[in-house]
């Protein structure tokens, strides 16, 4: 369970077992072209879950052209006044594509619930179609995976104090990140109410413990290839082609050009 103390991963094993899982990723994207098929991976849990990096190496290797992460700001004012799920249809899969959210229609169970951002009325109503939205999806032939990142508050603490004092890091850290403090309780409920009228059948949510970074990118995505039943895709056949005889082509002298100054050879 989140915050209990396990063995971390050992940083070689990890990175080696990474590399294969990102591998496979790769044959997974390729199986996913060429049956047609759409891939949607759902990224929700807490702030400083560790939501985001797993994304990062879950699309480290893949083709940016056939998979893309979807991190929608707030709504717009016309966006407010659309059907709540309308914004994220048009992010949906077309065939051979895979999209991963990180985070998604749940903001309304969970950051628009406990923050004040929407009434009673559309939480509930939320609750309602959710699941109806999602087998939807399902009957439609879309492949819906999503997973829950669960941090203990101990660790998502510390996560926070990091991300005050580390400069490429302090982008991650904002007010509402900190209410998140003072309102662990609320969100705990908020998805409590929500597992229970969400976790259905068709589309089930997947717990990932994540206290230990490293353990829990390796166990989603070990899960996730787990899931689909893909295959290799034979690789087509390619030939380096000889590069053709000189017809006389001399490059400009470097001094007609402007290049970036050398500042390697200053280290």
């Amino acid at each position: 369970m989140a915050g209990q103390k396990t063995a971390r991963v050992p940083r070689a094993a990890y990175e080696k077992e990474l590399l294969r899982l990102q591998t496979e990723l790769v044959k997974l994207q390729e199986w996913v072209r060429a049956e047609g098929a759409r891939l949607v991976v759902v990224f929700e849990g807490r702030d400083a879950a560790g939501k985001g990096s797993t994304i990062k190496r879950v699309a480290e290797h893949l083709n940016p052209r056939q998979a893309r992460i979807v991190a929608l700001p707030k709504p717009t004012e016309r966006e407010r006044t659309q059907w709540y799920f309308q914004r994220y249809v048009e992010h949906l899969p077309a065939a051979g594509e895979i999209v991963l959210f990180d985070r998604s229609w749940y903001n309304r169970a969970g950051v628009e619930r406990v923050m004040g951002f929407c009434t009673k009325e559309e939480h509930q109503l939320f609750l309602r179609q959710c699941p109806v939205f999602e087998r939807m999806l399902v009957e439609e032939g879309i492949l819906l995976r999503k997973y829950w990142f669960s941090v203990s508050d101990a660790v998502q603490q510390e996560r926070f104090r990091r991300r005050m004092t580390d400069p490429t890091r302090r982008w991650k850290l904002s007010p509402m990140d900190l209410e998140s403090i003072t309102r662990w309780e609320a969100y705990s409920r908020a998805k409590d109410e929500m597992l229970v009228h969400t976790d259905v059948s068709e589309a089930p949510w997947f717990v990932v413990e994540s206290d230990d970074k490293r353990r829990a990118r390796l166990n989603m995505m070990a899960h996730l290839l787990g899931s689909v039943p893909y295959y290799e895709v034979p690789p087509p056949v390619l030939e380096l082609p000889r590069r053709p005889p000189s017809t006389g082509y001399e490059r400009p002298p470097r001094d007609l050009q402007t290049y970036v100054p050398d500042h390697a050879a200053s280290l």
